[in-house]
């Protein structure tokens, strides 16, 4: 939508109360179920027809994997190793309690951490991982901030 005149512009009477999951298309069905179940996501439901599924942990935090992904030579990740930066969303970013102890657990599995763990402003420690196609998570421990 394209607007000429900005003053027009009202603001939405309704505001998000929360945030539901976030949808990652993935290649191999199997073998990412395998890999976000390590994680700690558990399969609630399948829905066969729109090849995608919902996933939670035991905290409540919900993904859907759409299982429509097409393959890309090397698994590059087509929103963040391209030299073009074409608009999109680039990560889902979950909070942890103890990152250190998720950080040797993703060292023990040989899981690569791509970055980090990293303080990321006054409020955050991060560290990110990348699923088998090339999706990145990044994995926060927020901590106090300082005055």
């Amino acid at each position: 939508m394209q607007v000429d005149d900005p003053t027009t512009l009202q603001d939405c009477p309704v505001t998000a109360t929360g945030y539901d999951h976030v949808g990652i298309r993935v290649t191999d069905r199997r073998r990412s179920l395998r890999f976000y179940e390590r994680l700690g996501f558990r399969q609630t439901h399948h829905f066969p027809g729109a090849e995608a599924n919902e996933m939670v942990t035991e905290a409540g935090v919900r993904i859907n994997l759409i299982f429509n992904g097409a393959h890309r030579p090397g698994g590059r990740n087509v929103l963040l190793d391209e030299p073009v930066k074409l608009p999109g969303m680039t990560h889902p970013a979950f909070l942890v309690e103890d990152l250190a102890a998720l950080q040797s657990w993703l060292e023990q599995e040989s899981i690569v951490i791509t970055e980090g763990p990293k303080r990321i402003g006054p409020r955050r420690v991060a560290l990110f991982i990348r699923d088998p196609d090339g999706n990145v998570l990044e994995f926060n421990q927020l901590i106090p901030e300082q005055d």
